[in-house]
C-alpha cells in the first residue's frame, strides 16, 4: 500500500481517532528528540573546568547557541515552511544531532565542546516542524498540550535512563549521550512515520481556527507591528520562564543534590506526576469553543502558575515546605507558566484574531530571543558569581520570575481583551484590511 493510499484510508477515520493518532505520534517524536538534546545533563562530568568555567557549564553553553541560533534561522524558515518532506527533514537534522554526539564521545575534553553546538543547532528546528502536523485544527488543544508534555517528560526520562546507563551498565558520561540516543532512533522513525500519514486540516478546522499559510517577510512585518505590545509582554514572561526551565532542565541533578535528594529516579518521578496535572489542565480547552474565552483561560493558567512559583518558593525559604514539595511545586507551576505558550497561547491568538499567519514564526520569535537570553545569564553567573550553587541561583531566580511574570501576564490579558473588543467594533470592511 503506497503512502497516498495510507494517507487516504486515514482521512476517512473518525475525526477523534486522527486526533488521537497525531497527538500520540507527536508526543513520541519530541519524547524521543529529547534523548539527543538532554541525556548529556544526566552526567555531572567530575569538577573539570576550563577558563575558570565548569566543563558541564560549557556543554550547555555550546548547546544553547546552537540552538539559539537556531531559534533565529527558523523565524523566517518555519515560517515560510510548505510542509513538503516535513518528516524526512526531522529525520536528517536529528541524525545531524546523532553523528555530533559520536564526536563528543570520541574527542577528548575540552575538544569535544563545539560538538555540543553542531548538536544544539538541528535540534532547535525540530519543534516546529512537529507542531506544523497539529496546528489549525478544531482539537489542536488536545494534541498540542499531550506534545507539550514531552518537555517535561521527555527530559526526566531521558536523564534516569542515561542515570541508569552510566551507574547500572557502567557506560562513560561522554558515551552515554551517543547510546541513550540509539536507543530512540528506531522509536522516532516509527512516530515521524505516523505523523507523515496525518490528513491536512479539514474545511471545518479552516472555518474553526483560520487558514495556516506560510509568512512572507513582509506578513511578519505586520503581525509584530498589529500587535507590539501584546508581544513584548509575552516575550518578558516567556523569558523569564525560558532561563528557569532551562536551569532546571540543565542543572536538575545539580540541584536535586543541593537540596539534599540523591535518588536517580526522582526525575522521571516528579517530572511525569507534573506532565500528568499539566496536561490535564491543557487539554480541559479542547473543550471550549470561543476562542477569545478559551484565550483568556490560557492567560489565567499562566497567571496562576507564576503565583505558584512564587509561594511555594516563599514557603520553601520559610522552611514550611520540604524539598520534595517545593520542587514539585515549583516545577508545576514553572511548566503551568511556560508550556501554553509551546503549545496553544498562540494558536488561540491566530484564532482569536482570525489572522491568515502561523503558529511557527511568533513561537520562534520568543524561542529566539529566550534562548539568547538564557546564554547570558549563564555567562553572567559564571563570570560574575561563579561561586553560587546551582540550587542557590535556582531559589533566588524562579522567586523573581514567579512575581514578574504574574504581573506581565495580568498586563496581557488585560491589553488583548482591549485589542479582541477594538477588533470587534470595526466595520466589516476594516476587519478585511487586518487580516
Amino acid at each position: 500500500m503506497t503512502l497516498m493510499k495510507i494517507k487516504e484510508v486515514v482521512a476517512r477515520w473518525p475525526y477523534w481517532l486522527t486526533s488521537v493518532l497525531a497527538a500520540v505520534s507527536a508526543f513520541g517524536a519530541y519524547s524521543s528528540m529529547y534523548a539527543f538534546r538532554k541525556a548529556f545533563a544526566a552526567g555531572t562530568f567530575g569538577d573539570q573546568s576550563y577558563l575558570h568555567i565548569d566543563y558541564k557549564v560549557w556543554l550547555v553553553i555550546a548547546q544553547i547557541l546552537g540552538y539559539t541560533l537556531s531559534k533565529f534561522y527558523g523565524i523566517r524558515f518555519i515560517a515560510e515552511l510548505k510542509g513538503k518532506k516535513r518528516g524526512l527533514t526531522i529525520m536528517i537534522l536529528v541524525g545531524i544531532s546523532w553523528l555530533a554526539l559520536l564526536g563528543f564521545a570520541l574527542i577528548p575534553p575540552p575538544y569535544n565542546i563545539p560538538f555540543l553546538f553542531i548538536n544544539g543547532f538541528p535540534l532547535g528546528l525540530i519543534w516546529g516542524l512537529v507542531f506544523g502536523y497539529l496546528e489549525g485544527r478544531r482539537s489542536t488543544e488536545f494534541m498540542a498540550s499531550v506534545l507539550s508534555i514531552s518537555l517535561i517528560f521527555g527530559s526526566g526520562f531521558v536523564k534516569t535512563v542515561g542515570q541508569t546507563l552510566i551507574h547500572t551498565y557502567h557506560i562513560s558520561e561522554y558515551q552515554m549521550p551517543f547510546c541513550v540516543g540509539a536507543l530512540f532512533f528506531l522509536p522516532l522513525a516509527l512516530f515521524v512515520a505516523l505523523l507523515d500519514i496525518l490528513p491536512p486540516p479539514t474545511k471545518e478546522d479552516t472555518l474553526s481556527r483560520t487558514e495556516r499559510k506560510p509568512m512572507n517577510a513582509k506578513e511578519r512585518k505586520s503581525f509584530i507591528i498589529r500587535f507590539l505590545p501584546g508581544i513584548i509582554l509575552t516575550l518578558i514572561i516567556y523569558v523569564l520562564l525560558t532561563v528557569m526551565r532551562d536551569i532546571r532542565d540543565n542543572f536538575e541533578v545539580e540541584i536535586w543534590r543541593g537540596i539534599g535528594i540523591m535518588d536517580k529516579n526522582i526525575y522521571a518521578r516528579i517530572d511525569g506526576q507534573i506532565s500528568l496535572a499539566v496536561l490535564f489542565a491543557m487539554a480541559l480547552l479542547f473543550l471550549i469553543k470561543k476562542n477569545l474565552r478559551a484565550f483568556s483561560i490560557i492567560h489565567l493558567l499562566i497567571i496562576c502558575g507564576c503565583l505558584l512559583i512564587a509561594v511555594s518558593t516563599i514557603l520553601f525559604r520559610m522552611q514550611l515546605l520540604s524539598p520534595v514539595a517545593w520542587m514539585t511545586m515549583a516545577g508545576l507551576g514553572l511548566y503551568l507558566g511556560y508550556v501554553p505558550y509551546n503549545a496553544i497561547f498562540f494558536e488561540r491568538m491566530i484564532a482569536t484574531f482570525r489572522v491568515k499567519s502561523n503558529v511557527g514564526f511568533v513561537m520562534y520569535l520568543a524561542d529566539s530571543i529566550g534562548y539568547l537570553t538564557s546564554v547570558t545569564v549563564l555567562l553572567t553567573k559564571e563570570f560574575g558569581r561563579p561561586g553560587i550553587s546551582w540550587e542557590h541561583f535556582f531559589t533566588h531566580g524562579i522567586l523573581y520570575v514567579g512575581s514578574t511574570g504574574a504581573l506581565c501576564a495580568i498586563l496581557s490579558l488585560i491589553y488583548f481583551h482591549q485589542a479582541a473588543r477594538r477588533q470587534k467594533s470595526l466595520p466589516a470592511a476594516l476587519k478585511l484590511s487586518h487580516i
